[in-house]
């Protein structure tokens, strides 16, 4: 079987290269496709909408945009991960909080399609160890997050019905402070958590789905880690020991995540990695032709082929600087030497706004492990960065439950 030894653990895997073979692209690659890789946040459900997209064609993100399909998974060695029901901020009004339960129920119903219609090459994953046995089938592994959970704040008992629809990780907020909780790039309204958010938080934990930490305030992670009974996560996220922004854990807090049980799963996402100036001109060009053109998840082929020659026009000519692969290996590198490899992870944020020069999309995904091999890390690490560490995390979530 492709990856029995990875049943048999990490003590199979130490013995299976050394530091010599390790150079060896093509040593790094078998090594790769023997460890179970998963991203924890894949925004890819977005595109199943898309008039004509299909999640088994090989796309071209300058022609539609998109990072992730079947062929580019299994060019990159990515068996799987997190695929987000993503709900953008709605009012917080009893009808955006509809609005977006509506929406969030559309989307988790798009993943169960897209699995039901492509089950010889996909299979929905609910429990740590469907991972492994999933991969041993030759599919890729489709877990289920929650971005933003305004779609509950107005009724926690929703969180149940998600739960039930196969959501095993969800986060509070996003870009904007909600009813849950405040987040990292808006004003704060409460301080950290809501009286709401902290239920939140309980029933998250008697149902047995990981708490994540991206975009939420400092002080929500701060909260969430003292409150919560099982170890949390940070599903895309950067560290501020080599940027300092908003959406990055400083070390302090990588220590306290660490002591806790829990994992950052590091991001590829320019804005978050590196400085971009403001440039007004760009974001009125950008502004314009997104107001004209609507919705790109929504046109045909042909107009969102146009649509991204007009976007990377603009972007070619109001520059800004870009994140690069190197960029993404500091932030990475960086979380292993303070929290240790034990709790650092990947969650590129593909089809979300991710990719950086060199880490475009996820055909490139096993230059990690070969980069991680080369800088003397064993291939017990990598499959501890790749999907051990978030799994031992749902594994711990599950027993709490269970109990």
């Amino acid at each position: 079987m492709r990856r029995a030894w990875v049943v048999m653990g990490a003590a199979v895997l130490a013995l299976t290269a050394g530091a010599a073979e390790a150079q060896s692209p093509r040593a790094a690659r078998r090594i790769h496709e023997k460890l179970i890789a998963l991203d924890t946040h894949l925004d890819t459900p977005a595109s199943f909408s898309m008039p004509g997209w299909d999640i088994m064609d090989r796309h071209r993100q300058a022609d539609d945009g998109t990072q992730v399909d079947y062929p580019r998974m299994v060019e990159g060695g990515l068996d799987g991960g997190f695929f987000a029901v993503f709900t953008s901020a709605q009012p917080v009004t009893p009808a955006g909080d509809r609005a977006a339960r509506d929406m969030a129920i559309i989307r988790a119903t798009e993943i169960h399609e897209m699995v039901a219609k492509h089950g010889e090459r996909f299979a929905l994953a609910t429990e740590a160890d469907d991972a492994a046995r999933i991969a041993a089938e030759g599919k890729r592994i489709v877990y289920i997050s929650m971005e933003n959970s305004q779609p509950v704040e107005a009724d926690l008992s929703l969180m149940k019905t998600f739960y039930d629809l196969g959501v095993r990780m969800m986060g509070p907020a996003h870009f904007k402070t909600n009813d849950l909780a405040d987040s990292a790039t808006d004003a704060a309204k409460w301080n950290g958590l809501s009286d709401k958010g902290r239920a939140f938080v309980a029933e998250a934990n008697r149902l047995g789905i990981i708490l994540d930490a991206s975009h939420s305030s400092d002080a929500v992670f701060d909260q969430m880690l003292a409150l919560s009974t099982t170890p949390i996560v940070l599903s895309h996220s950067g560290v501020k020991g080599v940027h300092d922004h908003p959406r990055n854990l400083d070390d302090a807090r990588l220590k306290a995540l660490a002591a806790k049980g829990g994992v950052i799963q590091i991001l590829a996402f320019s804005a978050y990695m590196v400085d971009q100036p403001k440039i007004p001109e760009r974001d009125a060009a950008l502004g314009a032709l997104f107001r004209e053109a609507g919705s790109p998840r929504r046109m045909t082929p042909e107009r969102r082929k146009a649509f991204q020659v007009r976007r990377a026009a603009i972007e070619a000519q109001y520059p800004v600087p870009q994140a690069s692969f190197e960029t993404f290996m500091a932030h990475l590198e960086h979380a292993i030497k303070v929290a240790g490899i034990d709790h650092v992870g990947v969650g590129l944020d593909m089809d979300g706004g991710g990719g950086v020069a060199g880490l475009e999309d996820v055909s490139m995904n096993w230059k990690i492990t070969e980069r991680l091999l080369n800088d003397g890390y064993s291939p017990a690490d990598c499959a501890k960065v790749w999907s051990g560490n978030v799994l031992r995390v749902m594994r711990a979530v599950e027993a709490a439950k269970a109990k």
